[in-house]
């Protein structure tokens, strides 16, 4: 077989290319989704709540919201947060209903 010589090799890594960013695309919207319910499970609030929450503690913390969503399924498997994580993600539930976060020191 052949290779086309007028640039449909290109065309084809191109689109291969496409392809792979659209599989990773799927796989963090489920991470980001999974980590709304938790938050939404968590603060009892609304999915479009738990978005704005995720969005603040992405802002927030200077992290890409994927990898907060990924801290906060991690959270989910082992009990483990980051600190600033912890502090972030209970300061925008405050802001939306007040919530503590088990595992968290008992306020004063």
């Amino acid at each position: 077989m052949t290779m086309p010589t007028d640039g449909g090799s290109d065309r084809i890594f191109e689109l291969q290319e496409e392809v792979q960013q659209l599989k990773e695309a799927v796989v963090s919207h489920a991470v980001v989704d999974q980590a709304i319910g938790m938050v939404v499970a968590l603060g009892r609030i609304s999915p479009d709540q738990g978005w704005a929450v995720l969005k603040e503690v992405s802002q927030h913390t200077n992290i890409k919201l994927r990898n907060v969503a990924e801290l906060i399924l991690v959270w989910g498997r082992t009990g483990v947060m980051p600190e600033e994580i912890r502090a972030a993600l209970e300061d925008a539930l405050d802001r939306t209903g007040p919530t503590q976060i088990p595992g968290s020191p008992p306020e004063a």
